[in-house]
């Protein structure tokens, strides 16, 4: 027989644990230390697996659901907005299949992991099941907030609460930008080795993934061949047009900045890359695309004339 006051306790239990490592690591978890997870009455509580759909020991139905980035897959966000999670298999009745359905009947919070490149998830919770279509094999996911984990023995959530579905919408996609522009940063820090296209800086704390065309743009999708990874100074430099890079991957410096007397930040960062060319991924698949330099190049030189 479930029990549901045990099975609150490991979620609350778990919810904590994974804040505080956000809290302390930021929202991209290596999967060593979730795989690994706490510990709850002597009890170890892992808070994935290698299946997607994980149950751990302690719990009777599942705990999280996985997306692997490179996986077997096609977990995407439908034009309704919410998560389509495929089942596990083709099997309808397959026990974790079965898990997730029951987790969407009883309404119970679950996490979802993300995953962003190998070995590394953005973790977003509680997420809910909240529909089950046997025919495409999947289930749909949305993302809620934390005052709406349904815990409360007291007063467990209500499905058709008033405004939940709404609220869900609403967070989910919130969500899955973030899930988004998370996945863009790891990729193209992957990609350049963890350095700096202009400078080869390589503290990863101090390093963005900088769009060549911005994401406002209806061009500018989150891919690694949109992306440069760029040290702090140079992301603002790049973004305000101080720095340009030709479509032949050659570093440009505005020219009113080659003519200025200033500190070393000013040689060194700028004046001396004048002309080189930067660093790129090992793999040229991965190049940026020289359309969209060239796009970025002439507004480079639109605002280098203006200045």
């Amino acid at each position: 027989m479930f029990d549901r006051q045990h099975d609150a306790r490991v979620r609350s239990a778990a919810f904590d644990w994974l804040a505080g490592r956000v809290d302390r690591h930021g929202d991209v978890l290596p999967r060593t230390l979730l795989a690994e997870g706490f510990t709850l009455d002597g009890k170890r509580v892992p808070m994935l697996g290698p299946q997607g759909i994980f149950k751990p020991a302690v719990m009777e139905l599942p705990l999280s659901i996985t997306t692997s980035p490179r996986g077997p897959y096609d977990d995407a966000f439908g034009t309704d907005g919410l998560l389509a999670y495929r089942y596990r298999g083709t099997d309808p009745g397959h026990r974790d299949n079965v898990g997730l359905r029951t987790a969407m009947e009883k309404q119970l919070p679950l996490v979802y992991f993300h995953g962003v490149v190998p070995g590394k998830y953005v973790a977003a919770w509680p997420v809910f099941i909240v529909g089950d279509d046997p025919g495409a094999l999947t289930f749909s996911v949305a993302v809620d907030d934390a005052d709406h984990l349904g815990l409360d023995l007291e007063s467990p959530l209500a499905v058709h609460e008033p405004g939940a579905e709404g609220r869900r919408r609403y967070i989910t996609s919130v969500t899955r930008g973030r899930l988004h522009q998370r996945a863009f940063r790891e990729r193209v820090l992957e990609a350049y080795r963890s350095e700096c296209s202009f400078c080869r800086f390589r503290h990863e704390e101090l390093l963005d993934a900088a769009h060549i065309i911005p994401d406002t743009d209806p061009a500018g999708e989150p891919r690694v061949t949109n992306g440069l990874a760029l040290c702090r100074f140079h992301h603002a430099a790049f973004d305000r047009g101080f720095l340009g890079v030709r479509p032949d991957y050659v570093f440009e410096a505005r020219p009113d900045l080659l003519e200025e007397e200033d500190g070393p930040t000013l040689v060194h960062s700028i004046q001396s890359l004048h002309h080189e060319r930067i660093q790129l991924p090992g793999s040229r698949s991965q190049w940026p695309e020289e359309d969209r330099l060239a796009r970025r190049y002439e507004e480079f030189l639109e605002q280098a004339r203006a200045s």
